[in-house]
């Protein structure tokens, strides 16, 4: 295999064969449909990135980022699946000829006269793939725990060819889609929350802090910022913060080429207010696609305004350490404590049982 600027390439057939996978073996219900053609995996920088050392850490990441979607641009990403085992799935957001589906995880004995807390997560894969699979195991665990728990699909780069901001605006609409549809869904739409990792962790994050790219179109009396955000690698910072050596031009005009806009308009940290919802932060601090110093700058400036931002570091963590594929141990420490940032807000009760979940899914 190669790694190439954050994305790991993967060889024909390898790991064709998901039974050789001692994860797989371990929780074979969970870890199901998983695209494998490009995922997020710690970064070995090739001797040809060296020269990224002339950049500030701080923007390493961008750099890393354009590199990155524009090899996934470069090639078709494969069909999503349209359902989902054990979930209930609607369409969201109908733009065009593109339908866009919401897996939904619900607890037992669940009916529309609940009114649960719930959360939708967004995967990562740079806008341009992943697959809404990823926050699978995550559904199931705050599902079991009496959350409605749901995972999107949005438009990104490779499947639909579209801008980052357009990521944005979906983002939007399956928050706004929740909370109109609350009620049928028996959800608590003043306790909604939203998760992600990397790239879904950002359109997570703009939720809660960039107020335009809403569609015309909807309903704009029906708020899309979540009531709480929580975020794995995410990237919230992309573009230049004063005090600090710019981004080269070229790659500041690469980023603006994907984003759609300009960066500083769909950069969370750039977009900062005191009426950010709570947030839990977990990040890698050898994390190189999103360098940990750009979640410490956010959760400064967060609180310096006087939010609720908890940051948990992780020392040797790169970047997606917290899925289930590539650490058993940090999902269980990392949802552990997203299970008890959820109980200090009143959505769950009693203690987190992650470890006794996975148990009884084998």
């Amino acid at each position: 295999m190669e790694f190439i600027a954050g994305v790991r390439k993967t060889d024909p057939g390898e790991n064709v064969n998901r039974a050789s996978n001692p994860e797989y073996k371990k929780y074979p219900c969970i870890l199901q449909n998983r695209s494998e053609q490009s995922i997020e995996f710690p970064i070995k920088i090739m001797s040809k990135m060296k020269s990224l050392k002339i950049l500030p850490k701080l923007f390493i990441a961008a750099a890393l980022i354009v590199s990155s979607t524009a090899l996934a641009q470069n090639r078709k990403a494969p069909p999503l699946p349209q359902n989902l085992p054990g979930a209930t799935t609607e369409i969201y957001k109908t733009i065009g000829d593109v339908s866009l589906p919401i897996h939904i995880y619900v607890p037992d004995g669940h009916s529309s006269k609940k009114k649960a807390p719930a959360i939708i997560f967004f995967f990562g894969g740079g806008w341009s793939g992943g697959s809404p699979t990823q926050f699978v195991p995550h559904c199931k665990y705050l599902a079991s725990r009496g959350m409605v728990a749901m995972t999107v699909e949005y438009r990104v780069a490779s499947r639909h060819g579209v801008k980052a901001v357009s990521c944005v605006a979906d983002a939007k609409s399956a928050m706004r889609w929740a909370r109109q549809n609350a009620k049928r869904l028996g959800i608590d739409p003043d306790r909604i929350a939203a998760g992600g990792g990397s790239a879904g962790g950002h359109l997570a994050g703009s939720l809660g802090t960039i107020s335009d790219f809403d569609e015309a179109y909807e309903d704009h009396s029906i708020s899309s910022v979540p009531n709480a955000l929580v975020l794995y690698n995410p990237a919230l910072l992309l573009a230049p913060v004063d005090g600090k050596k710019s981004i080269p031009e070229q790659k500041l005009a690469q980023l603006e080429q994907r984003m759609g806009v300009s960066p500083k308009n769909v950069s969370p940290f750039h977009n900062l207010n005191a009426q950010l919802p709570p947030t839990v932060i977990f990040h890698g601090k050898t994390d190189t696609t999103v360098p940990y110093d750009s979640v410490e700058l956010f959760t400064q400036k967060a609180k310096s305004l006087g939010n609720q931002c908890t940051l948990f570091g992780y020392d040797g963590q790169g970047h997606g350490f917290f899925n289930l594929k590539s650490s058993t141990e940090m999902f269980i420490e990392t949802l552990s404590q997203t299970d008890k940032f959820l109980k200090s807000l009143g959505y769950l009760k009693g203690k987190p049982k992650v470890e006794a979940f996975l148990k009884s899914t084998n």
